[in-house]
């Protein structure tokens, strides 16, 4: 079945930074688009970035040029590089992939950034 792992989160403090890991199984990976939400508390899950098969990727305006989106189709892994990070970024942060098979999240990983 198909199965998203997350990894990375924690505290950090603002200018800080992290990378964020979602290790995929269960599909094909190279083929799928795969993206990273997030969710603060009291409000709706919302885009962080994308990544489409092709390599093409997508941020939030509020992360452009302070996140990176990458994928290793080697390792069937997604990675969000988080730097300059600010207290508005803390959420709980979620792997996506959306293809053939469906649309399935991960469990999540908490980032907290302290003023």
């Amino acid at each position: 079945q198909v199965q998203l792992v997350e990894s990375g989160g924690g505290l950090v403090q603002a200018g800080g930074s992290l990378r964020l890991s979602c290790a995929a199984s269960g599909f094909i990976f190279r083929i799928n688009v795969m993206g990273w939400y997030r969710q603060a508390p009291g409000k709706q899950r919302e885009l962080v970035a994308s990544c489409t098969n092709g390599g093409a990727t997508n941020y939030a305006n509020s992360v452009k040029g302070r996140f990176t989106i990458s994928r290793d189709n080697a390792k069937n892994t997604v990675y969000l590089q988080m730097s300059s990070l600010k207290p508005e970024d803390t959420a709980v942060y979620y792997c996506n992939t959306n293809g053939a098979l469906g649309n399935y999240w991960g469990q999540g990983t908490q980032v907290t950034v302290s003023a």
